[in-house]
C-alpha cells in the first residue's frame, strides 16, 4: 500500500551520525532529523558543546547522544565510527558536515593550511563515509550519506572573499558525492549534497563582519540570509524514504544567489 507524506518522512527506527553537529548547519540537521523520530549522535571536537548541543536537542524531546572526535585525524575518525556502532548499532544516516576555511589571497595562501582544509573538509569525508558504508550500511543494503558542500563549491567569489582553499574543497565534495552515489546505488545507498549560501555561523562571523548582513543579503534574489530552519526541510528529504529515489544530487539552499553568480 502506497505511504503517506507523514509515513514517508517519518524516521522513527532510525539512527543518524552528525559531524560538525554540535552547533549552526549541524545542529539545525540534527533538530531536524530527531524532530522527525531519529535518535541522533552528534559529534565535534569540543565536549563542552556537544554537551550543550544534546541538552538542546533532548529539551526538544530527542533522543540525543555526543562523542568528542576530531574528524581531522584519521584514528579520531575510525573511534568515531566505532564508538556510534557500539553504542547504538547500525547507522542509518550520516551527515559529513565538519568543516574549516581559511581566509588568504591564493598567491599568499599557506600550504599547510590548504592540507587543513582539504584534510578535513574532503578526506575525513571519504574516510568516516567508508568506515560506516562497510560496517553498517553495505551489508544491510541501505544508507542514507548526506555531505554538505557548499555555494562557493560552484564557482568563485566576490573579490573581498579570498578562500581558495575552501571553495576548492567544496567543488570537491560535489563531486565525491555524485561519485560515490553512482558507485553505492548497487548497494541500495543514497548519497547527496547540500549547498548552503550564507547562513551566520561562528565560521562565517568575519565574512559577516567585513561585508555587512544587509550587504550579504542583498545578493540574494530572496534579500534574506539563511535562518535556523531552512536547512531542516532538504535534510529530511535527503534523509528520509521521501527522497528514496534521490541520490548524486546537490542542492543549493541559499536564497537565489547561484542562480544568479551562475552556479
Amino acid at each position: 500500500m502506497t505511504r503517506t507524506i507523514h509515513q514517508l518522512f517519518d524516521l522513527k527506527g532510525k539512527t543518524a551520525l552528525i559531524t560538525g553537529g554540535s552547533r549552526g548547519l549541524g545542529l539545525q540537521m540534527a533538530h531536524a532529523l530527531g524532530e522527525a523520530g531519529a535518535r541522533v549522535v552528534v559529534s565535534s571536537r569540543k565536549a563542552e558543546d556537544l554537551e550543550a548541543a544534546t541538552a538542546e536537542l533532548r529539551a526538544a524531546g530527542i533522543d540525543a547522544h555526543w562523542i568528542a572526535a576530531d574528524c581531522s585525524k584519521e584514528e579520531d575518525i575510525q573511534r568515531l565510527a566505532d564508538e556510534s556502532l557500539q553504542r547504538l548499532g547500525d547507522i542509518d544516516i550520516l551527515i559529513n558536515n565538519a568543516g574549516a576555511a581559511w581566509g588568504a589571497p591564493a598567491e599568499d595562501h599557506p600550504v599547510d593550511a590548504w592540507d587543513k582544509v582539504m584534510n578535513l573538509n574532503v578526506r575525513s569525508y571519504f574516510i568516516l563515509s567508508q568506515i560506516v558504508a562497510k560496517r553498517s550500511m553495505i551489508s544491510r543494503k541501505s544508507g542514507s550519506i548526506i555531505n554538505t558542500a557548499s555555494i562557493a563549491g560552484l564557482g568563485g567569489n566576490p573579490r573581498e572573499m579570498k578562500t581558495i582553499a575552501y571553495n576548492t574543497s567544496k567543488g570537491a565534495v560535489i563531486n565525491f558525492t555524485r561519485a560515490l552515489a553512482a558507485e553505492w546505488g548497487a548497494h541500495g545507498i543514497r548519497v547527496n549534497a547540500i549547498c548552503p549560501g550564507f547562513f551566520p555561523s561562528k565560521m562565517t562571523m568575519g565574512t559577516l563582519k567585513a561585508m555587512g548582513e544587509e550587504r550579504l543579503a542583498a545578493h540574494a534574489p530572496l534579500g534574506r540570509l539563511g535562518d535556523d530552519e531552512d536547512l531542516k526541510g532538504l535534510t529530511l528529504l535527503y534523509a528520509s524514504d521521501a527522497g528514496k529515489h534521490i541520490t548524486g544530487q546537490w542542492l543549493a539552499v541559499d536564497g537565489g544567489v547561484s542562480i544568479i553568480t551562475g552556479g
